[in-house]
Protein backbone atom coordinates (compact mmCIF):
# COMPACT_ATOMS: atom_id res chain seq x y z
CA UNK A 1 0.00 0.00 0.00
CA UNK A 2 1.28 3.47 -0.86
CA UNK A 3 2.17 5.68 2.16
CA UNK A 4 1.03 9.29 2.46
CA UNK A 5 4.42 10.68 1.35
CA UNK A 6 4.36 8.75 -1.95
CA UNK A 7 0.74 9.72 -2.63
CA UNK A 8 1.62 13.37 -2.14
CA UNK A 9 4.56 13.08 -4.54
CA UNK A 10 2.40 11.47 -7.23
CA UNK A 11 -0.26 14.16 -6.83
CA UNK A 12 2.37 16.88 -7.21
CA UNK A 13 3.77 15.28 -10.34
CA UNK A 14 0.33 15.06 -11.93
CA UNK A 15 -0.33 18.70 -11.11
CA UNK A 16 2.91 19.78 -12.81
CA UNK A 17 2.24 17.60 -15.85
CA UNK A 18 -1.35 18.75 -16.48
CA UNK A 19 -1.04 22.44 -15.54
CA UNK A 20 -1.10 24.91 -18.47
CA UNK A 21 2.18 26.62 -19.29
CA UNK A 22 1.07 30.03 -17.96
CA UNK A 23 0.47 28.59 -14.50
CA UNK A 24 4.04 27.32 -14.41
CA UNK A 25 5.48 30.78 -14.78
CA UNK A 26 6.30 30.34 -18.49
CA UNK A 27 4.79 32.09 -21.43
CA UNK A 28 2.14 30.59 -23.70
CA UNK A 29 3.45 29.57 -27.12
CA UNK A 30 2.67 32.10 -29.80
CA UNK A 31 -0.13 31.16 -32.19
CA UNK A 32 0.79 32.05 -35.75
CA UNK A 33 -1.54 34.50 -37.38
CA UNK A 34 -3.63 33.09 -40.24
CA UNK A 35 -3.80 35.15 -43.39
CA UNK A 36 -7.35 36.20 -44.37
CA UNK A 37 -7.11 34.26 -47.65
CA UNK A 38 -6.04 31.08 -45.84
CA UNK A 39 -8.80 31.50 -43.27
CA UNK A 40 -11.36 31.81 -46.05
CA UNK A 41 -10.01 28.66 -47.69
CA UNK A 42 -10.20 26.71 -44.44
CA UNK A 43 -13.73 27.95 -43.87
CA UNK A 44 -14.75 26.88 -47.37
CA UNK A 45 -13.35 23.40 -46.84
CA UNK A 46 -15.03 23.01 -43.49
CA UNK A 47 -18.43 24.23 -44.70
CA UNK A 48 -20.86 21.36 -45.40
CA UNK A 49 -21.54 20.69 -49.06
CA UNK A 50 -25.22 20.94 -49.97
CA UNK A 51 -26.33 17.72 -51.67
CA UNK A 52 -29.59 17.25 -53.55
CA UNK A 53 -32.25 15.40 -51.59
CA UNK A 54 -32.37 11.72 -52.58
CA UNK A 55 -35.32 10.70 -54.70
CA UNK A 56 -37.57 8.49 -52.59
CA UNK A 57 -37.88 4.92 -53.81
CA UNK A 58 -41.29 4.10 -55.32
CA UNK A 59 -43.38 2.46 -52.67
CA UNK A 60 -44.45 -1.13 -53.24
CA UNK A 61 -43.47 -1.01 -56.91
CA UNK A 62 -46.01 1.65 -57.87
CA UNK A 63 -43.73 2.94 -60.64
CA UNK A 64 -44.36 -0.18 -62.68
CA UNK A 65 -47.42 -1.13 -64.74
CA UNK A 66 -49.95 0.94 -62.87
CA UNK A 67 -52.94 -0.21 -64.90
CA UNK A 68 -54.28 -3.07 -66.92
CA UNK A 69 -53.41 -3.33 -70.61
CA UNK A 70 -56.61 -4.54 -72.26
CA UNK A 71 -56.46 -7.49 -69.93
CA UNK A 72 -59.86 -7.42 -68.26
CA UNK A 73 -58.56 -5.78 -65.08
CA UNK A 74 -61.53 -5.28 -62.78
CA UNK A 75 -62.61 -1.75 -61.86
CA UNK A 76 -61.41 -0.67 -58.42
CA UNK A 77 -58.02 -2.42 -58.60
CA UNK A 78 -55.86 0.30 -60.17
CA UNK A 79 -52.81 1.90 -58.57
CA UNK A 80 -54.90 4.81 -57.29
CA UNK A 81 -57.37 2.38 -55.74
CA UNK A 82 -54.45 0.60 -54.09
CA UNK A 83 -53.15 3.87 -52.63
CA UNK A 84 -56.57 4.59 -51.16
CA UNK A 85 -56.79 1.08 -49.68
CA UNK A 86 -53.32 1.37 -48.20
CA UNK A 87 -54.00 4.76 -46.63
CA UNK A 88 -57.08 3.53 -44.79
CA UNK A 89 -55.21 1.16 -42.49
CA UNK A 90 -51.85 1.14 -40.74
CA UNK A 91 -52.30 -2.63 -40.46
CA UNK A 92 -52.45 -2.94 -44.26
CA UNK A 93 -49.20 -1.00 -44.57
CA UNK A 94 -47.40 -3.04 -41.90
CA UNK A 95 -48.52 -6.37 -43.36
CA UNK A 96 -47.52 -5.38 -46.87
CA UNK A 97 -44.10 -4.15 -45.72
CA UNK A 98 -43.48 -7.46 -43.96
CA UNK A 99 -44.57 -9.38 -47.06
CA UNK A 100 -42.23 -7.31 -49.23
CA UNK A 101 -39.36 -8.06 -46.84
CA UNK A 102 -40.04 -11.79 -47.19
CA UNK A 103 -40.01 -11.61 -50.98
CA UNK A 104 -36.72 -9.73 -50.89
CA UNK A 105 -35.22 -12.32 -48.54
CA UNK A 106 -36.27 -15.06 -50.97
CA UNK A 107 -34.77 -13.25 -53.96
CA UNK A 108 -38.06 -12.66 -55.80
CA UNK A 109 -38.74 -9.04 -54.93
CA UNK A 110 -39.62 -7.06 -58.05
CA UNK A 111 -40.51 -10.00 -60.29
CA UNK A 112 -44.02 -8.57 -60.19
CA UNK A 113 -44.69 -5.26 -58.39
CA UNK A 114 -45.66 -6.23 -54.87
CA UNK A 115 -48.78 -4.07 -54.84
CA UNK A 116 -50.20 -6.23 -57.65
CA UNK A 117 -49.64 -9.36 -55.55
CA UNK A 118 -52.41 -8.26 -53.20
CA UNK A 119 -55.09 -7.91 -55.88
CA UNK A 120 -57.83 -10.34 -54.96
CA UNK A 121 -60.48 -11.42 -57.47
CA UNK A 122 -62.01 -9.70 -60.46
CA UNK A 123 -65.33 -10.51 -58.77
CA UNK A 124 -64.43 -8.68 -55.55
CA UNK A 125 -67.18 -6.08 -55.91
CA UNK A 126 -69.96 -8.53 -56.77
CA UNK A 127 -68.86 -10.64 -53.79
CA UNK A 128 -68.77 -7.73 -51.34
CA UNK A 129 -65.06 -8.32 -50.72
CA UNK A 130 -61.94 -6.14 -50.64
CA UNK A 131 -60.11 -5.32 -53.89
CA UNK A 132 -56.78 -5.92 -52.14
CA UNK A 133 -55.75 -8.29 -49.35
CA UNK A 134 -52.39 -9.46 -48.02
CA UNK A 135 -52.32 -13.24 -47.81
CA UNK A 136 -51.78 -14.77 -44.35
CA UNK A 137 -48.09 -14.99 -43.49
CA UNK A 138 -48.17 -18.80 -43.28
CA UNK A 139 -48.95 -18.89 -47.04
CA UNK A 140 -46.23 -16.49 -48.23
CA UNK A 141 -43.76 -19.28 -49.01
CA UNK A 142 -46.25 -20.76 -51.50
CA UNK A 143 -45.96 -17.88 -53.94
CA UNK A 144 -42.14 -17.91 -54.00
CA UNK A 145 -41.76 -20.81 -56.45
CA UNK A 146 -44.51 -19.38 -58.64
CA UNK A 147 -42.63 -16.09 -58.87
CA UNK A 148 -39.42 -17.96 -59.72
CA UNK A 149 -41.23 -19.70 -62.59
CA UNK A 150 -42.50 -16.33 -63.82
CA UNK A 151 -39.00 -14.84 -63.58
CA UNK A 152 -37.09 -17.76 -65.09
CA UNK A 153 -39.49 -19.07 -67.74
CA UNK A 154 -42.49 -16.85 -68.42
CA UNK A 155 -40.84 -13.43 -68.72
CA UNK A 156 -37.99 -14.61 -70.96
CA UNK A 157 -40.71 -15.89 -73.31
CA UNK A 158 -43.16 -12.95 -73.39
CA UNK A 159 -41.59 -10.08 -71.43
CA UNK A 160 -42.80 -8.45 -68.23
CA UNK A 161 -46.20 -9.40 -66.88
CA UNK A 162 -48.79 -7.79 -64.66
CA UNK A 163 -50.59 -9.65 -61.86
CA UNK A 164 -54.38 -9.30 -61.99
CA UNK A 165 -55.41 -11.68 -59.21
CA UNK A 166 -53.54 -13.48 -56.45
CA UNK A 167 -54.73 -14.59 -52.99
CA UNK A 168 -58.44 -15.19 -52.39
CA UNK A 169 -59.80 -15.89 -48.94
CA UNK A 170 -62.21 -18.78 -48.50
CA UNK A 171 -65.40 -16.76 -48.83
CA UNK A 172 -64.23 -14.79 -51.86
CA UNK A 173 -62.91 -17.93 -53.53
CA UNK A 174 -66.27 -19.65 -53.16
CA UNK A 175 -68.14 -16.59 -54.43
CA UNK A 176 -65.77 -16.40 -57.41
CA UNK A 177 -66.66 -20.00 -58.33
CA UNK A 178 -63.21 -21.20 -57.38
CA UNK A 179 -62.57 -24.84 -56.51
CA UNK A 180 -62.47 -25.56 -52.76
CA UNK A 181 -58.77 -26.42 -53.12
CA UNK A 182 -58.06 -23.62 -55.56
CA UNK A 183 -54.40 -22.66 -55.88
CA UNK A 184 -55.52 -19.06 -55.35
CA UNK A 185 -56.96 -20.05 -52.00
CA UNK A 186 -53.54 -21.21 -50.78
CA UNK A 187 -51.63 -18.38 -52.54
CA UNK A 188 -49.88 -20.61 -55.04
CA UNK A 189 -51.57 -18.93 -58.03
CA UNK A 190 -51.40 -15.75 -60.05
CA UNK A 191 -53.55 -14.61 -62.94
CA UNK A 192 -51.29 -12.63 -65.25
CA UNK A 193 -51.26 -10.67 -68.50
CA UNK A 194 -48.39 -9.48 -70.70
CA UNK A 195 -47.39 -5.85 -70.25
CA UNK A 196 -46.14 -5.37 -73.81
CA UNK A 197 -49.03 -4.36 -76.05
CA UNK A 198 -47.53 -6.10 -79.10
CA UNK A 199 -47.73 -9.54 -77.48
CA UNK A 200 -50.73 -11.16 -79.15
CA UNK A 201 -52.73 -14.00 -77.63
CA UNK A 202 -51.21 -16.39 -80.17
CA UNK A 203 -47.66 -15.33 -79.35
CA UNK A 204 -48.43 -15.50 -75.61
CA UNK A 205 -49.77 -19.05 -75.84
CA UNK A 206 -46.92 -20.23 -78.04
CA UNK A 207 -44.22 -18.74 -75.81
CA UNK A 208 -45.60 -19.79 -72.43
CA UNK A 209 -46.54 -23.29 -73.56
CA UNK A 210 -43.01 -23.86 -74.84
CA UNK A 211 -41.54 -22.57 -71.57
CA UNK A 212 -43.90 -24.75 -69.54
CA UNK A 213 -43.02 -27.84 -71.58
CA UNK A 214 -39.27 -27.24 -71.24
CA UNK A 215 -39.01 -26.55 -67.52
CA UNK A 216 -42.37 -26.33 -65.83
CA UNK A 217 -41.96 -29.66 -64.07
CA UNK A 218 -39.00 -28.28 -62.06
CA UNK A 219 -41.31 -25.61 -60.60
CA UNK A 220 -44.36 -27.88 -60.31
CA UNK A 221 -46.01 -25.32 -62.56
CA UNK A 222 -49.67 -25.34 -63.44
CA UNK A 223 -50.76 -23.43 -66.55
CA UNK A 224 -54.18 -22.38 -67.79
CA UNK A 225 -55.53 -19.77 -70.20
CA UNK A 226 -58.60 -17.57 -70.07
CA UNK A 227 -60.09 -15.41 -72.80
CA UNK A 228 -58.06 -12.55 -74.21
CA UNK A 229 -54.53 -12.25 -72.86
CA UNK A 230 -55.16 -13.43 -69.32
CA UNK A 231 -53.52 -16.63 -68.11
CA UNK A 232 -52.97 -18.53 -64.85
CA UNK A 233 -49.79 -19.96 -63.36
CA UNK A 234 -49.18 -21.68 -60.04
CA UNK A 235 -46.67 -24.02 -58.42
CA UNK A 236 -49.14 -26.53 -57.02
CA UNK A 237 -48.51 -29.40 -59.45
CA UNK A 238 -47.14 -29.78 -62.98
CA UNK A 239 -50.16 -29.77 -65.30
CA UNK A 240 -52.02 -27.78 -67.93
CA UNK A 241 -55.67 -27.42 -68.77
CA UNK A 242 -58.13 -25.80 -71.13
CA UNK A 243 -61.77 -24.72 -71.14
CA UNK A 244 -63.13 -28.04 -69.90
CA UNK A 245 -60.44 -28.45 -67.25
CA UNK A 246 -58.60 -31.22 -69.05
CA UNK A 247 -55.09 -31.29 -70.42
CA UNK A 248 -56.40 -32.30 -73.84
CA UNK A 249 -58.29 -29.01 -74.21
CA UNK A 250 -55.30 -26.86 -73.24
CA UNK A 251 -54.31 -24.30 -75.89
CA UNK A 252 -50.82 -25.80 -75.53
CA UNK A 253 -52.31 -28.85 -77.28
CA UNK A 254 -54.90 -27.29 -79.55
CA UNK A 255 -53.17 -24.10 -80.65
CA UNK A 256 -49.47 -23.92 -79.75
Amino acid sequence: MLDNTRLAAIAATLTLTLAPAASLGGTSPAVPAVAPQAAAAVSAVAAPVALPAPTPAPEFGLHEHEHGHGSGLAPGQTADDFRAWLSRSATNRAQLAAFEDRLEAEGVSGVVPVWQLVRTSSSWRQCGAEPFEVAPADKWDNIVTTLKFVRDKVEPAIGKVEALSAYRNERLNACSAGAPKSAHRQFFALDLTPVQADVTRERMIRGICAAHARGGNVYRAGLGFYSGKRFHVDSNGFRKWGPDGSGASSPCVTQA
